[in-house]
């Protein structure tokens, strides 16, 4: 064990298991680390660095706002949280009577959500539907969102009226009435293995959450800040939900999250109802405010949907029997496999300087950095298909009973 090693393991809590690496620096889409080691970054910390590591924008932003104020209480305004408001109701399409409430974190802006839910439901609508493999984040309340059963039983009871129904429309119908309060879905369902949803299920959840006078609320943490080639994964269906909930890329590697409320639903929260303590400090704002001015200045929502392709193609061309098919949009992918060894692949291409990660045990999930070009596509398929084929090597050898060479 390394001396890094050593303290992770005294003075970190269990909860994260044993860390892969130590990382000291990155810049653009390749990560260093404490051995000198270069690595490809194709996880960009789980759909969050959306301009690299070190992007001079990032870095200009959080300088020359650090130099003029980080923060003061929500008590008060400031100019760069006034702009990113603005901005994000823009980009969302959320009008003239559109709000935004920030916080730290997707799993804040879910807490934020939940009690919007409530708001609107009152004791006359305590049900809230939320999806069979829903993950909306770890707190009590976006936890109680969350459908995986080894995420949820240490800490039960959780908070009551949430029930979790099968991702089909058939479904829905079934269970939505007049007492459901909101309906919480993700786009695609990051964590259970990049699956979407069944087409035209967004375009129906909005027909009948309209019909029965629940609330739509979309979660876009993961989907979100153009991550599927289109600024959020709800324009694909050209619909209009009443809340989003925001985080990883809108900050490109800083911490923020945000609740985007559409049309009645902006008038749920009122004074005390809510809040957060560095939730829309200035330093954040103004760094989210840069990273998204980047991606649309830059035209990164069309590179994610341009290079998304592109990688769909090279895998599903790739000559491997572990590949069964691959998921998802834009740069938001999800490589199904033949055979419960994502975890074995992961390691693979981390030895060879790649990072992904095992969205399950039969799923690769790979989501760069929304500026990738050809060099960094060309170099994923290099060291993505030796991983594919080290461990497809194994499987053959512990089959026959050899050690692989």
């Amino acid at each position: 064990m390394t001396v890094w090693q050593e303290e992770a393991a005294r003075d970190l809590v269990l909860n994260a298991g044993d860390r892969l690496a130590l990382l000291t620096r990155g810049e653009g889409s390749y990560l260093w680390d404490g051995d000198g080691k270069r690595h490809l970054d194709f996880l960009a910390g789980i759909a969050v660095t959306s301009l690299g590591h070190a992007h001079p924008v990032f870095v200009e932003a959080i300088s020359k706002q650090a130099a003029i104020l980080s923060h003061v209480s929500n008590y008060f305004a400031t100019p760069p949280q006034l702009e990113l408001a603005a901005r994000l109701k823009r980009l969302a399409g959320a009008g003239i009577d559109g709000r935004v409430f920030f916080s730290n974190s997707g799993a804040e802006a879910n807490e934020a959500a939940f009690k919007l839910a409530r708001l609107h439901g009152g004791a006359e609508r305590p049900r809230i539907l939320a999806l069979d493999s829903a993950f909306h984040g770890r707190t009590m309340g976006s936890l109680a969102l969350t459908a995986k059963k080894a995420y949820r039983a240490p800490f039960e009871p959780m908070p009551g009226g949430v029930e979790h129904i099968p991702a089909t429309i058939e479904a829905l119908e079934a269970a939505l009435d007049d007492r459901v309060a909101a309906v919480f879905v993700e786009p695609i369902q990051g964590e259970a293995g990049v699956v979407e949803l069944p087409e035209g299920y967004l375009a129906a959840a909005r027909a009948l959450t309209l019909k029965h006078g629940a609330l739509l609320i979309v979660d876009e943490i993961q989907t979100g800040a153009g991550r599927t080639g289109a600024w959020f994964g709800f324009n694909h269906e050209g619909i209009t939900p009443d809340a989003i909930t925001l985080a990883k890329g809108i900050g490109g590697g800083f911490p923020i999250g945000a609740l985007v409320t559409f049309g009645a639903a902006s008038a749920l929260l009122t004074p005390g109802s809510h809040g957060s303590t560095f939730g829309g400090n200035p330093l954040g704002t103004a760094v989210a405010n840069a990273v998204l001015a980047e991606i649309e200045n830059a035209g990164l929502v069309e590179n994610a949907a341009t290079r998304g392709a592109q990688l769909r193609t090279l895998i599903e061309g790739l000559d491997s029997e572990l590949v069964d098919a691959v998921r998802g949009r834009g740069l938001l992918i999800g490589v199904a496999l033949t055979a419960p060894v994502a975890g074995d692949v992961v390691a693979a291409a981390q030895e060879r300087g790649l990072i992904i990660n095992a969205a399950n045990p039969s799923t690769v999930r790979i989501a760069p950095a929304l500026n990738i070009g050809d060099a960094e596509i060309e170099e994923f398929q290099t060291l993505f298909s030796a991983a594919l084929a080290d461990v497809q090597t194994s499987i053959a050898a512990s089959e026959t009973g050899k050690v692989p060479a």
